[in-house]
């Protein structure tokens, strides 16, 4: 980098950037962020009853409702990161965001995406156990062994922050700064550089290639392991409930999975300005939404949960109406 090219990088270093937002100045983006709130408050709505109900009813305690509990508290952070800015600068107009925080809100997000890949894995594991390691199930999936797969979570998932956030932030980025997505990632971020990338972009498809295609692999070998079972069963009743509780974690998977190979690991030439700005939107704001409907409020334990806790929530008030 010759003197002048330093000097006018170092202008840049901690310039503000500027988020394009989801929708850009669309005539009808006004309705669209309108959409886009409604979809972040029943996310924060969902996820967080989720995680009230787990922690205060006792029959919701099984290894399934522990991780769910965690997928919904990583949702949480997730979405609470990146949409509450993009919301805030489409209504004052102010869409930048100093280096400083666009490097924080990129490393939650790599955190974050990359303990979600893993989760997912673990929580393939509960039904795998349950329908082909029936018998060991309470010893190989007890309260220790859960504990320690969200740790292994948990810190695999913070390797791809620690390593690629000081990477990508050390990047010279062009005059422009303008990142044409609606919150700080990484691919968004390599299309300002104005130097030789080919290294990071290499890096950084082996980081996601063993974020990915690892959690991938364990899934799909889990469901097949299950589907292979399911086939020998001669109970169409035991079939059924087989199917269904797999069919509903693949959809879900399917979901954060496509959005984020597509995003991180497909080749440039398949990508669109416009598929790079809204299939994000799948793992941010999608999902979010989707996980309670898809994984908890389908299912009689936590449909019987709620309606108890409401009663008891309640009854102290038609006591109170009672004594007066």
């Amino acid at each position: 980098m010759n003197p002048g090219d330093r000097a006018s990088w170092n202008q840049t270093a901690n310039a503000d950037f500027v988020l394009v937002g989801l929708f850009g100045e669309t005539k009808p983006a006004t309705f669209l962020y309108m959409v886009t709130f409604i979809f972040f408050l029943l996310a924060l709505a969902g996820n967080t009853l989720l995680i009230v109900l787990i922690r205060v009813q006792p029959r919701l305690r099984t290894p399934m409702d522990f991780f769910i509990s965690q997928l919904s508290l990583m949702y949480l952070m997730y979405i609470s990161m990146t949409v509450p800015k993009m919301l805030v600068g489409q209504v004052t107009g102010d869409r930048a965001i100093s280096a400083s925080c666009c490097g924080v809100q990129m490393f939650f997000s790599l955190n974050l995406n990359g303990e979600k890949c893993f989760l997912l894995a673990a929580m393939a594991s509960n039904p795998y156990t349950a329908i082909c390691r029936h018998l060991h199930y309470t010893l190989l999936m007890s309260q220790r062994v859960c504990e320690c797969l969200l740790s292994g979570c948990w810190l695999l998932g913070m390797s791809d922050g620690f390593l690629l956030t000081p990477i990508i932030m050390s990047v010279p980025f062009s005059q422009s700064r303008k990142i044409p997505s609606f919150f700080c990632e990484t691919p968004a971020l390599l299309k300002l550089s104005c130097a030789d990338i080919s290294l990071y972009r290499t890096f950084m498809y082996v980081c996601c290639v063993l974020m990915l295609l690892i959690p991938i692999v364990v899934i799909l070998s889990s469901y097949a392991s299950i589907l292979r079972l399911i086939h020998r069963m001669n109970s169409a009743e035991g079939q059924r409930k087989a199917f269904a509780t797999c069919s509903f974690q693949l959809i879900l998977g399917l979901f954060f999975f496509g959005a984020a190979v597509y995003t991180y690991m497909l080749p440039t030439s398949y990508h669109t300005a416009e598929k790079d700005i809204m299939i994000p939107a799948f793992y941010t704001i999608i999902t979010p939404v989707l996980n309670p409907l898809i994984y908890n409020f389908r299912n009689k334990d936590f449909t019987g949960a709620l309606r108890s806790t409401m009663q008891l929530g309640l009854s102290p008030r038609k006591a109170g109406n009672g004594r007066a």
